[in-house]
C-alpha cells in the first residue's frame, strides 16, 4: 500500500514537472491598439501600437513589460501618448485559448500641439484588464482581444485624472 501511494505521488510530481515544461518562458506580443481618452467629458480616439514582453515565472504567473505609442490628429492639432508599464500577469495555458489578466504600473508621456500651443508632460499611469490569446501553434498565437482600463494623471488643470480605455489585438510569439 505504501509503495502504491509513493508511486502515485511520484507520477503526479513528474506529470506536474512535464506539464510545466510545455509552457513557454517568454512571450512577445505586438499589435494594433486603440486608446480611447476621456478627460472632463471630452473624448478622443488615439490609434497606435503596443508591444509587451512577458517572462513566465510559473505556468500561470508572469511579469510583463508593456510599451505603447498612440497618435491623434484633427484640423486643430495633434497629440501623441507613449506608455511604459510593468507588472504581474496571470494566465491559464490550457488548450487552444489562453485567457489572462494583468495589473500594470508605470508612466505615460504626452506631447502635441494645437492652435500654436505645445504641450509635453510625463505622468503616472496604470492599466488593469485582460484578454484572450488563440494558440494557432505552440509557438505562435493570435491575441484576439486585450481590453484594459488605463488611468493617467496628467496635469490638465482640472482634476489631474483621465479615465481611458485601451483595446489591442495582434500576434504573440512564445519561446
Amino acid at each position: 500500500m505504501n509503495r502504491l501511494a509513493l508511486f502515485c505521488g511520484a507520477m503526479l510530481l513528474f506529470a506536474g514537472i512535464a506539464s510545466a515544461q510545455d509552457s513557454s518562458r517568454v512571450e512577445v506580443f505586438g499589435g494594433y491598439s486603440l486608446l480611447h481618452v476621456s478627460d472632463q467629458g471630452a473624448t478622443a480616439d488615439f490609434n497606435g501600437g503596443s508591444g509587451s514582453l512577458s517572462y513566465n515565472l510559473t505556468p500561470w504567473l508572469g511579469v510583463v513589460g508593456d510599451f505603447g505609442g498612440y497618435h491623434w490628429t484633427n484640423s486643430g492639432g495633434n497629440a501623441n501618448v507613449v506608455t511604459y508599464l510593468f507588472g504581474p500577469k496571470l494566465s491559464y495555458h490550457r488548450g487552444p485559448v489562453t485567457p489572462f489578466v494583468q495589473a500594470l504600473f508605470g508612466g505615460a508621456h504626452e506631447s502635441g500641439n494645437s492652435f500654436n500651443a505645445s504641450v509635453s508632460e510625463d505622468a503616472f499611469a496604470t492599466a488593469v484588464g485582460g484578454g484572450v490569446d488563440w494558440n494557432a501553434t505552440p509557438r505562435i498565437g493570435i491575441r484576439v482581444i486585450q481590453v484594459e482600463y488605463l488611468l493617467t494623471k496628467f496635469n490638465d488643470g482640472f482634476n489631474n485624472r483621465q479615465n481611458n480605455a485601451r483595446v489591442s489585438a495582434g500576434v504573440v510569439f512564445r519561446f
